[in-house]
Order: structure tokens, then C-alpha cells, then sequence
């Protein structure tokens, strides 16, 4: 029998996707990457934001005709989109065979065999689903790197966010099942291992007794030179002297800072739930910046959020302009009735939200080109990742994560995909850097 499997949004749904794969290997499903001649298909969907919801309907819709022209006979949906609507999904999509939520990946196999009963919509609560360990079968969809996700779900309130309620409240990871699947992937072709988490730098501190994130970090840095270790998704009120003295004490360690602040303006802080000030931001990029200049900071800031007024907006934006991130991404809110902000007052009109939010691209595009332009002519590590035509290659610095940054160009003969090279950059856009092997 085989199966098609498609994951979307983040990189902590990919790290669900990949451990359903590997149990529904085991259990003897051929994966195929062509969804016309499998008999399964199985959808791991994302409902953060409306982009994501409508992206995971429309893929559902488009995967359902294979059932009519293709040799599909069973339609899985898993994630966050059941979990977040729940029965009212059931009529709205007809055309799935069965809805797995968030804490009912561990029926991935039962579902794909049929066990799982027509328009059924299992629901267990996330936070009583077993963490998964070390030695459960995972089938990786990423050459070089690994994603190793240290907790599950989020204690925080976000009044904007539905992470905690799709997700549950934090769980970490005990340090030995993470250190054995730290040691695991080290010893395959990973050379870069990135932690991720709902919120990655909240780890242990639902442990008994607790641990934190710098502790986990000194030891799995340990364990090999040849490596990148990289954080994704911090925050800004666990982002300690602690954790910025373990970043630039070990080579190995990327001194890359993806740290969401969502805004710089209090009153908007405050009705998002974000119990921190403008102040104390400056402090802390400034507090990394003298300890590790050439550490790259990334951010993800939201536009239209209720309330949001111009001086909100332009407060943001000279905050922007001021750090001069060198990585940034923007989001517009986006609005549902589960969330506590849809309660607020004072929406803000689509329209200026998206003139809002092209104005702050705007500006970092213009940010992150005098930056990649200073570049030009030094020599950085680059990791090698593909060749997409011949004598030309692409890869990643330590300041560019995969998917959400920006990658560099390489002009070579004798570079090899999964290896580190020393690269003169030659020259820059926006995002991307040029350059040919040093």
C-alpha cells in the first residue's frame, strides 16, 4: 500500500510529520512523492492565521480529486485544523475519510488502515498525548539538517495566539531523550541541528527540578564540532545573560537570534499580552549585540492588531529602523472569534493594515540590502545544500535559517551538497548573497 504525505506551516508540524512517517514506514506503507498513485493520503494541516487556514482547506480540496481520478480510497486530515475547529470541520469537508487533532498523531497508523470510522474526528486533549521519545521512528524530509523539537505547547497568553489551546500547556522534554536523539542525528549526515519548541527558550522550566535552555545547549554542544546547533523561536523575556553568554561561548553554537517581539509599542504590548517594554528590548539587542557583534538578530512583528493606531505603527517602525534587524518578517493579524483579541475594540481596517504592513517590508527590504551589501567581500562558512544546475550551488550562512531567510549563491566546480565551504561573497540583493568558493 502506499501513501502520499503532505505537511504544512511551521517546521515544529514538519517534526510531527516526520515521526508519523516513520511509524507508518514501520507498519509497511510505502511512501511515494506521487499523490496520483497512492491509495492514502494524509494531510498534517496549519491553522495559525487565515493564510494558513485557507492554505490547508485548498489542499485538501485539490488532494480529494485523486480520490476520484486517481487510486485514493482514504483522505486523512491531522493538526492543528481539526484541532482548532473540531466536529464543525466534519460536514464542511465531506470528502475526508477521517480528522486526527493534535493529540491524536499517535493514530496515524490505525487512521491510514481504516480503523479509524467514516468522518470520524478524534480529539484526545494534546497535553495528556505521551511526549514522544528518542527511540520513536522518525523518516526525516530534510537532507543535512534536523529539526529536534524539545518541548511541546506554550504556558504563555498571547491574546492573539491559539497555540495554547491547539497545543495544550508546556511539556518538556527530559534532557536524557533529548541528549540520546542530539547524539543520533550527529552521528548521520546532520551538520546542522536546530531546536525547536513553541517556545524554544522557555525549555525546563516545567522540569522537576528545572533546567534551562543554556544548561540543554552547553551539553548537546558537547557532543560534536562538525555541526551547527542553531535556536528557532525564542522570547524576548527568556533571552537571559545566561543564555547570550552560552551562544558566544562555543564556536559551534550559531550566534543567530530569532526572537519574536510581535510590536514595540506598550499599549499595543499590553493588550497582546507580552509582558515586556520598548526599553527593555532596546536593552537586551543592544546587551547581544556588544557581546557578539556579528550576532544576527531576526524578528516577526504584527500589523493591524486592534487598537493599533498610527502612532502604534510609526512607534514600531522607528523601532525597526533604529535595531536594523538584520533578518525580519511581518504579519498582519489575522482575526477569528476563539481569540481573545477578537474582543477588542477598534479593529483595524484591512486595507491600512496591509499599507501598514507593506511599508515596514519596505523599509527592511532596504535594511537587509545595506547589510548584505557590507558583506560583500568577506569570506564566510556556508553550508552546502544543493546544486541546481551544474557549477552552481546554494547554501546557508549561520545568519540565514533554512526556509525563512535568505540562502547564498555559489559559483564552483568542486563543491559537494552536505558540506561546509569557505565562500567569497561577490555581491548582494536583498535577501540572497552571491559568491564563489574562497
Amino acid at each position: 500500500m502506499k501513501l502520499h504525505f503532505v505537511s504544512l506551516g511551521c517546521v515544529r508540524n514538519l517534526v510531527d510529520s516526520e515521526v508519523m512517517l516513520g511509524r507508518l514506514k514501520k507498519a509497511g506503507w510505502i511512501i511515494t512523492q506521487d499523490p496520483a498513485e497512492a491509495n492514502t493520503i494524509v494531510i498534517n494541516t496549519c491553522s495559525f492565521i487565515e493564510a494558513a487556514v485557507n492554505e490547508s482547506i485548498d489542499t485538501i480540496l485539490e488532494l480529494a480529486q485523486y480520490k476520484k481520478r486517481g487510486t485514493c480510497k482514504r483522505l486523512i486530515v491531522v493538526g492543528c485544523l481539526p484541532e482548532r475547529f473540531r466536529e464543525e470541520i466534519i460536514p464542511a469537508l465531506p470528502e475526508v475519510d477521517a480528522f486526527l487533532g493534535t493529540g491524536a498523531f499517535d493514530r496515524i497508523i490505525e487512521a491510514a488502515n481504516g480503523l479509524v470510522g467514516f468522518s470520524e474526528c478524534l480529539l484526545p486533549n494534546p497535553y495528556l498525548a505521551a511526549i514522544r521519545n528518542y527511540d520513536t521512528p522518525r523518516f526525516r524530509l530534510t537532507p543535512f539538517i534536523a529539526y529536534l523539537k524539545v518541548a511541546e505547547g506554550c504556558n504563555r497568553k498571547c491574546t492573539y495566539c491559539i497555540i495554547p489551546k491547539l497545543r495544550g500547556r508546556q511539556k518538556s522534554r527530559p534532557i536524557e531523550d533529548i541528549m540520546a536523539e542530539a547524539r543520533e542525528l550527529l552521528s548521520s549526515d546532520v551538520k546542522e541541528l536546530i531546536l525547536v519548541a513553541q517556545d524554544t527558550s522557555s525549555y525546563g522550566k516545567d522540569l522537576c527540578p528545572p533546567i534551562d535552555l543554556s544548561f540543554l545547549l552547553k551539553k548537546i554542544s558537547t557532543l560534536s564540532n562538525r555541526a551547527w546547533l542553531r535556536i528557532l523561536y525564542g522570547h524576548p523575556q527568556n533571552t537571559d545573560d545566561k543564555l547570550i553568554e552560552t551562544v558566544a561561548g562555543f564556536p559551534n553554537i550559531c550566534p543567530y537570534y530569532d526572537i519574536p517581539i510581535q510590536h514595540a509599542s506598550e499599549p499595543v504590548l499590553q493588550k497582546m499580552g507580552r509582558h515586556y517594554t520598548r526599553q527593555s528590548l532596546y536593552r537586551l539587542f543592544d546587551k547581544i549585540r556588544k557581546r557578539s557583534p556579528d550576532a544576527a538578530l531576526r524578528t516577526t512583528v504584527m500589523v493591524g492588531f486592534p487598537g493599533e493606531t498610527d502612532k502604534d505603527f510609526e512607534t514600531l517602525l522607528a523601532f525597526v529602523n533604529d535595531i536594523c534587524f538584520d533578518l525580519l518578517g511581518v504579519f498582519i493579524y489575522s482575526d477569528f472569534e476563539d481569540l481573545p483579541s477578537h474582543r477588542l475594540r477598534d479593529h483595524v481596517p484591512k486595507q491600512l493594515a496591509n499599507e501598514r504592513y507593506d511599508r515596514l517590508m519596505s523599509r527592511q527590504k532596504e535594511i537587509s540590502l545595506k547589510k548584505n551589501q557590507s558583506r560583500i567581500g568577506k569570506v564566510f562558512k556556508v553550508l552546502v545544500e544543493d546544486s541546481p544546475e551544474e557549477n552552481l550551488f546554494t547554501g546557508r550562512t549561520y545568519f540565514q535559517a533554512p526556509e525563512v531567510d535568505g540562502i547564498v549563491f555559489i559559483h564552483s566546480k568542486n563543491l559537494h551538497p552536505g558540506a561546509f565551504a569557505s565562500v567569497r561573497i561577490t555581491d548582494a540583493l536583498e535577501y540572497d548573497l552571491i559568491g564563489e568558493a574562497a
